[in-house]
């Protein structure tokens, strides 16, 4: 009995000191998270405030003109909107089936874990790297042509190819494999069982790792500059060999500009913009993979 009363202080001590620390760390996780958040919140409200007044129809429908008053977004808008249908064409079937391949029929052997090892060396490439590529490949040896939209796609789709396939790994990895053996034990084929079972369960995996490379890429500017994207255009592409620019270029040509309206007012009009049309694409997104998790 005694014993038991002088370990009675020791334990209660301890538990103490262990409930002070997982408070403690509860509160720094919080504070970590209240910073960032509170961050992009303010950064936000004021790239919105400046843009009060300059975001309209106008602004919207218009090409872009030396007056800041009369300046237009559409012709940048609709290039990154065509160059991202191009790459989502593109990454997706490319970065899915490389993942089939990996996950389901490559042995794992020294080629499959070079192979792995470089794919994931790939991921963290500057984007300017691929930039050269693209002006190597797509524009000198394929002559696409400067700063068209099937350039400035195969150079971003390259940059975020890499994403996509460990993404849509990690997605197919998931699935259990005792759901394999039942469809095998069923008398399903490698390719029946990949089609029915594998890939609905995977899929809003590889959706999301989708989401986030096409919300890269919808971004980047370095890649498109050296593939001497025009910085301005003033028409539409009307084809896939047409000059284009984009969001990013547009806004930086913009920020550029000597006076004080193109610098705050018009460039906040197009980042919030930019804003807009990547949470429109990040939103049908989603709604697609919730969809597939429906249903699986």
């Amino acid at each position: 009995m005694a014993a038991d009363t002088r370990d009675e202080p020791a334990d209660s001590g301890f538990g103490q000191i262990s409930r002070t620390k997982d408070v403690s760390f509860r509160l720094l996780a919080l504070a970590a998270t209240l910073v960032g958040i509170v961050s992009l919140a303010a950064l936000l409200l004021n790239v919105a405030v400046d843009a009060v007044g300059w975001l309209d129809w106008q602004f919207l429908t218009n090409p872009p003109h030396p007056d800041p008053y009369q300046a237009g977004f559409l012709p940048a808008l609709v290039g990154s909107v065509a160059i991202m249908l191009v790459i989502a064409l593109i990454t997706f079937p490319l970065g899915v089936g490389a993942a089939i391949y990996l996950e389901e029929y490559a042995d794992d052997g020294y080629l499959t874990r070079f192979i792995q090892l470089n794919i994931a060396n790939l991921a963290g490439v500057p984007s300017v790297v691929y930039g050269l590529l693209g002006l190597g490949l797509f524009v000198g040896l394929f002559s696409i042509g400067y700063g068209t939209v099937l350039a400035a796609a195969f150079t971003i789709a390259l940059l975020i190819l890499p994403i996509v396939i460990i993404s849509a790994q990690e997605a197919i990895r998931s699935v259990p494999d005792s759901q394999r053996q039942a469809s095998y034990g069923m008398g399903a084929t490698k390719w029946q069982t990949i089609r029915n079972v594998v890939l609905p369960r995977a899929m809003p995996g590889i959706m999301t790792g989708t989401i986030l490379a096409l919300g890269r890429a919808i971004g980047e500017t370095a890649p498109l500059i050296m593939i001497a994207a025009p910085t301005t255009v003033f028409g539409l592409p009307n084809g896939p060999f047409s000059k284009v620019s984009a969001m990013p270029l547009q806004i930086y040509n913009w920020a550029s500009y000597p006076q004080t309206e193109f610098q705050y007012g018009v460039v906040a009009a197009g980042v919030v913009t930019l804003l807009v049309v990547l949470l429109t694409i990040n939103s049908i997104a989603i709604v697609i993979r919730n969809r597939y998790q429906q249903r699986t």
